[in-house]
């Protein structure tokens, strides 16, 4: 599907965004893993979660879903083994987390996904589980499929190569269930979603600086709510920031500072960001926000902040092409393994409305000034999509976004939302024809 999106003059008004995409994949995993009945609301019915708890069911997992509550009779640590190929879609959440799931099980585990997913490195994954004793393939030494024989796992002291929480979580998941203490050293923290819904299950883990240490244990069910996804409201936030006069507010959205980095761009930028007092800690904080519209600036984003806004880069490319002066984005080559190379996607994106761009290995530089109306391609990519549909917004004249049913991925009612505000997309014809 192509949408064309027309420039707004203002977004104004207030939503609610649907559940966090990364808490409800690691809810429904732990409530699966746990002994005992867990209970998941605001669980988001997306395609990449759906996937999680499809796998969930294939390898035993008893899971009722009435709209955005689950109901999971934890399997208390004894998963099956799967009849076919565990098919994780577009997710890469969902393979790496449950390539550690599946590492510490007695059982033969294949996960495998679409052809995007094939493209994704998964050896980042596989070398730790290896080392905690699991027997892990991989195509090509590097690609999907995996293919996993689990075993008694020891527990290992790992430092992690690069920021990567999927990494880290499949590790501390695998570790649940290993003969002694498992030890994750960061090299800076990033999101930390995983260690604090352990804490919640009731599993032994403490942080101490850079290093999380897991004690094995099985979790126990319970009731988790899950807060709104921060990386879905970005896409209206930044758009807001972008426009003088706009206002939009996002309520009950989580405001974990491990991810919360995309806030503090927005102010950098020269836009005003007012946030409630964060409930709800120490599990995961949520707030109110509000952002208005100001007289953007170019900034820098490099260094520890970046795994802090990594899936929000796309949309602060975007309004960095509005902005006055150079925007720099360094320290960010995580983006070139994402659903699609999210560097050299929004570079050509940005070139096609005009704006000035140099790519580079691990980032991006944009010569802020304006965005003019022309034909971008989403390459498959949810967060690209919504981006893009954010330049349309933005630009002189209407902007068409070929691919943009990829939002379905994490935002099933982004369009809704979007009408909600003040915007207005169009379809425009299946994709392909212009």
């Amino acid at each position: 599907m192509d949408v064309t999106v027309a420039p707004a003059a203002r977004l104004f008004g207030s939503i609610r965004v649907p559940g966090d995409k990364s808490i409800s994949h690691r809810a429904a995993i732990l409530g699966g893993l746990a002994s005992g009945v867990t209970t998941v609301r605001n669980f988001l019915r997306a395609q990449d979660c759906l996937r999680t708890v499809e796998c969930l069911r294939d390898l035993g997992v008893t899971i009722e879903a009435n709209g955005d509550r689950l109901v999971i009779q934890g399997a208390a640590g004894h998963l099956r083994e799967p009849d076919r190929a565990l098919d994780a879609g577009n997710s890469g959440t969902t393979m790496r987390l449950l390539a550690g799931v599946a590492a510490a099980q007695p059982i033969a585990v294949v996960l495998d996904g679409d052809d995007s997913l094939r493209r994704r490195p998964m050896d980042r994954v596989a070398e730790p589980l290896r080392r905690m004793g699991a027997h892990v393939g991989v195509r090509e030494g590097r690609y999907p499929p995996l293919r996993i024989m689990g075993a008694r796992l020891r527990g290992i002291t790992y430092e992690l190569p690069i920021p990567s929480a999927q990494v880290k979580s499949a590790v501390l998941l695998a570790g649940l269930f290993a003969e002694s203490e498992t030890v994750v050293v960061e090299p800076v923290t990033p999101r930390d979603q995983t260690e604090r819904l352990l804490v919640e299950f009731g599993v032994g883990l403490r942080r101490e600086g850079r290093r999380i240490m897991l004690a094995p244990g099985l979790p126990s069910g319970r009731e988790v709510t899950v807060p709104g996804d921060l990386s879905s409201a970005a896409f209206f936030l930044a758009a807001a920031a972008a426009r003088l006069g706009s206002k939009v507010t996002v309520e009950e959205v989580g405001v974990n500072p491990t991810r919360a980095g995309v806030l503090e761009v927005l102010e950098q930028m020269g836009a005003a960001v007012e946030q409630d007092p964060p409930r709800g800690e120490p599990g995961e904080p949520t707030s109110t926000v509000t952002v208005q519209g100001g007289r953007l600036r170019g900034v820098t984003i490099r260094g520890a902040i970046v795994p802090r806004v990594i899936d929000e880069l796309p949309v602060l490319c975007v309004i960095a092409a509005t902005a006055e002066g150079r925007t720099v984005v360094r320290d960010a080559a995580e983006l070139r393994t994402k659903e699609s190379d999210r560097i050299a996607v929004i570079a050509a994106g940005l070139r096609a409305l005009g704006v000035a761009v140099k790519e580079r290995p691990d980032g991006i530089e944009i010569r802020g000034g304006r965005l003019r109306g022309g034909t971008v391609d989403a390459a498959g990519d949810h967060r690209i999509a919504m981006a893009f549909v954010v330049a349309g917004l933005l630009a002189d004249a209407p902007v068409t976004v070929r691919g943009a049913e990829a939002v379905s991925v994490s935002f099933p009612g982004f369009f809704e939302a979007l009408d909600g505000l003040g915007g207005k997309a169009t379809p425009a014809g299946p994709s392909g024809d212009g």
